[in-house]
């Protein structure tokens, strides 16, 4: 029942990307100040889990085998490890195309968000594996996360081919990748489960969010120049984890 409840979290995180699809339905004029929210929020969000719950589990699970001077130290390491990776991932795909290529940008957008989609859906099953009030709250971060990661891919999509269908497709792709990952830690990565594994992934895992949330997300909510809106919904995104953590 436990692997049962990790796949449907991990599901969870995975299948809200498709929510960023139905902003396609939203007039024009309103659709940057979402975003702008949408990413600031996200952003806010996954920052505050990185250092509010994912390193203190780290710490805490590495405790139970070693002094506080190397754990602090690999900790430290991992976390720098996975701020590499994904700053790795970042500058492997190309970022600027020409306006009359929106179907390319769309594509290269799902692509990018795939990679970075499999490792979150590894996140979210050992950490529900491990803690499922973690787990739920991991979800929920990611979910938040992965909207706004929706409407890079359906808003291209959708204006380059003028086809719900397919940006709604290639939006659901995106998606099911969370779930590849956690398939992938499910029977690849479940016999290696211990307080160091978990340990050194929740350091890697958080250094990953870390990179993603400010240098990505709250990076791109910041270009659209609405710098009260922005700070707006980050402190919002604060107030919501403190909130979560107090109630989960």
């Amino acid at each position: 029942m436990n692997f049962f409840i990790c796949f449907l979290l991990t599901f969870l995180a995975g299948i809200s990307t498709v929510l960023g699809f139905f902003i396609i339905f939203i007039n024009k004029t309103k659709q940057n100040k979402i975003i702008i929210s949408a990413l600031a929020f996200s952003s806010s969000v996954m920052f505050f889990i990185s250092f509010l719950d994912l390193l203190p589990e780290s710490y805490e699970l590495l405790i139970k085998d070693f002094n506080i001077v190397y754990v602090i130290l690999t900790i430290m390491f991992f976390f720098v490890i996975g701020v590499n990776i994904s700053m790795f991932i970042d500058k492997s795909l190309p970022e600027k195309y020409d306006d009359n290529k929106l179907f390319k940008i769309g594509l290269i957008s799902m692509i990018a968000i795939i990679i970075h989609n499999i490792p979150e859906g590894m996140a979210t099953f050992i950490s529900s594996y491990q803690d499922i009030n973690l787990g739920i709250l991991l979800t929920f971060s990611i979910a938040l996360h992965n909207i706004p990661e929706g409407i890079s891919i359906a808003l291209p999509m959708y204006y380059s081919t003028n086809k719900k269908n397919k940006a709604f497709f290639y939006t659901l792709i995106s998606g099911f990748s969370e779930v590849l990952g956690g398939i992938i830690a499910y029977f690849f990565l479940r016999p290696f489960i211990n307080n160091i594994t978990l340990g050194v992934l929740f350091a890697i895992i958080a250094g990953i969010m870390f990179q993603i949330s400010i240098f990505s997300i709250l990076k791109t909510s910041l270009s659209y120049k609405n710098y009260k809106l922005t700070l707006k919904y980050f402190f919002l995104g604060l107030i919501i984890v403190i909130i979560t953590r107090i109630i989960i």
